[in-house]
């Protein structure tokens, strides 16, 4: 009887785990792709599965992008780690990501273009 109670609370917690997220683009409207984004007016990257990472740029825009093709190593709570060159962030930029605990980066994945979603007034 015990065990069944344990497993009906590891249920019930794991349920309201997955219930607990949210989309993070939710009331936001994609506007056209670009190629690059200004690095100056960006908070971020904020890893959201193995194919999304976001920029948030004020309380307004949240720009979307992703690895090109497979990026085995993408998973939230990551670091990501971008070589960038000048002060924009483009398409095909490289990026590699280190996971928590360890020192050695993952393999090199390239971004995909952004595209910017704005908050719906």
């Amino acid at each position: 009887m015990r065990g069944a109670v344990l497993a009906a609370a590891a249920l019930l917690t794991v349920g309201m785990l997955g219930a607990g997220k949210s989309d993070p683009l939710a009331g936001r409207i994609a506007g056209a792709p670009v190629r690059c984004i200004d690095l100056r007016q960006l908070n971020g990257p904020e890893i959201v599965d193995s194919q999304t990472i976001l920029y948030h740029q004020s309380g307004k825009r949240t720009w979307k992008t992703g690895p090109v093709g497979e990026c085995a190593s993408l998973r939230p709570l990551d670091t990501l780690i971008v070589d960038v060159y000048g002060g924009q962030l483009c398409r095909n930029d490289r990026f590699r990501t280190v996971s928590t605990g360890m020192s050695i980066p993952s393999g090199y994945c390239r971004f995909r273009d952004f595209t910017p979603y704005d908050r719906v007034k």
